[in-house]
């Protein structure tokens, strides 16, 4: 009972963690990056389809990006789509692929975009505290029913806080990474 309430909140937290990490990618930062493209959607067909699917990614230089439609007729969509993010490109189409040059960050943007990694790593912390929130009254109300002892549940509140702490650290250096990518010019 114990060790399944224990492992459902680990994966849990795992899942919580990555998920972070896909944010911190999508933050674009003074180098070319696939990943800054993973959220964006474009209008394929009268459906919303992710740029991933319809395209392929290069990056000749740190800060362009050559995407490399797989259906041709795809490129206005496409174009249009980047235009409209935010990532702040003006995408330039050649007939067989698209050049994206990022621009050079300001340092007001990068400011901007710390903030933006420091919000998206405590969104991810809330849902990890979250996740060992609901283990523990779980494994509280264990204890409540007398499905296992208390040393038992105390025990594993210990083995929760630890998982808790462990994951936690693992955001903040993810973030920590995330803010020197976006401070080196």
């Amino acid at each position: 009972m114990l060790e399944e309430t224990l492992l459902e909140a680990e994966v849990k937290m795992d899942k919580a963690l990555e998920v972070a990490k896909e944010d911190f990618a999508t933050i674009r930062t003074g180098r070319a990056n696939a990943a800054m493209f993973n959220k964006l959607l474009v209008d394929y067909y009268g459906a919303p389809t992710p740029l991933q699917q319809l395209a392929s990614f290069h990056t000749p230089e740190a800060r362009t990006v050559l995407i490399a439609p797989f259906d041709k007729s795809s490129m206005t969509a496409i174009e249009k789509s980047l235009r409209e993010s935010d990532l702040g490109v003006n995408p330039s189409n050649d007939g067989n692929q698209i050049r994206v040059i990022l621009p050079q960050l300001t340092e007001e943007r990068r400011k901007d975009y710390i903030k933006l990694a420091r919000h998206k790593a405590e969104e991810a912390r809330v849902s990890i505290r979250n996740i060992r929130r609901r283990a523990k009254e779980e494994m509280d109300r264990a204890v409540k029913d007398k499905e296992i002892g208390e040393d038992e549940g105390t025990r594993a509140e210990k083995e929760l806080e630890v998982l808790t702490k462990k994951f936690v650290e693992q955001v903040d250096e993810v973030l920590k990474g995330k803010e020197a990518e976006l401070l080196e010019v």
